[in-house]
């Protein structure tokens, strides 16, 4: 049997899905049979997630509406081990509330990280950001989440309400455990950036930080302008080895 892994967060652009698509990366990389769900209705997994070309559209939504079957979903990568589900056509909608109401309403979304948990070691799931409806389903059916956080002053703001909202999740899901805040978009020159490690370091509990920090790198950037993950294109990379640590660390938890 394997986990579910949530990636989680308050507000977009810290780094969620790029900490979700690296993390599935860095556990295929290690053999791992793994699944990344994409069930933010922006869908941004597809533009770093290493397609192949000529990839379905469809996705979660569509397999949600009944549009498709669930085999029609389930997407190759490039990396062997790594399949990927899309959020799909919800993605190219503006209006994303008829997808949300679906997803609460239903019970497709428990189901499906079930049967995927017992087909993989590990189903990675981006999340939409805060702690709406599907983030609170998602958690409901997983065993781990982490939660990335920017480098920078306005992100601690948010870190509170995030924590507060994942323990009263653990509270109906004894299963459930936060992994940790993986700190990223670090910048080691940036006396604004290391004030908030600082701050984190000193202020939170040390088993619920990664001390693996995720420094801002070209190669990273320049990875998800290719669709791939940095783990694979630039593995070398400071950014990638990041990931690659804290993926080996998860790995040791979840197997613990």
């Amino acid at each position: 049997m394997g986990s579910v892994l949530a990636v989680v967060s308050q507000k977009g652009g810290v780094g969620k899905t790029t900490t979700a698509v690296n993390l599935a990366a860095a556990f295929a990389r290690r053999g791992l049979k793994t699944l990344i769900i994409d069930v933010d209705p922006q869908g941004a997994v597809r533009y770093g997630v290493g397609l192949r070309k000529d990839h379905s559209v469809y996705g979660f939504a569509d397999y949600l509406s009944g549009e498709c079957a669930l085999r029609d979903v389930i997407l190759p990568t490039m990396l062997p081990w790594l399949r990927v589900i899309l959020a799909g056509t919800v993605s190219d909608e503006a209006d994303h509330l008829a997808y949300q109401s679906l997803v609460a309403d239903s019970e497709l979304l428990p189901e499906l990280l079930e049967t995927a948990r017992q087909r993989c070691h590990v189903v990675v799931v981006d999340t939409p950001p805060g702690l709406g409806p599907i983030t609170h389903k998602v958690l409901l059916g997983s065993q781990h989440v982490v939660v990335p956080l920017q480098c920078e002053p306005l992100a601690l703001q948010t870190t509170p309400q995030i924590l507060r909202g994942i323990q009263s999740v653990v509270e109906l899901n004894e299963q459930l455990i936060l992994d940790g805040l993986i700190l990223t978009m670090y910048e080691p020159n940036n006396p604004a950036s290391e004030r908030v490690v600082e701050y984190v370091r000193q202020h939170l509990p040390a088993n619920i930080v990664f001390r693996q920090l995720v420094p801002r790198t070209i190669a990273a950037a320049d990875a998800f302008a290719a669709g791939q993950p940095v783990v694979t294109r630039s593995p070398a990379d400071a950014a990638a080895q990041a990931y690659i640590n804290i993926a080996t660390a998860l790995v040791e938890r979840m197997d613990g």
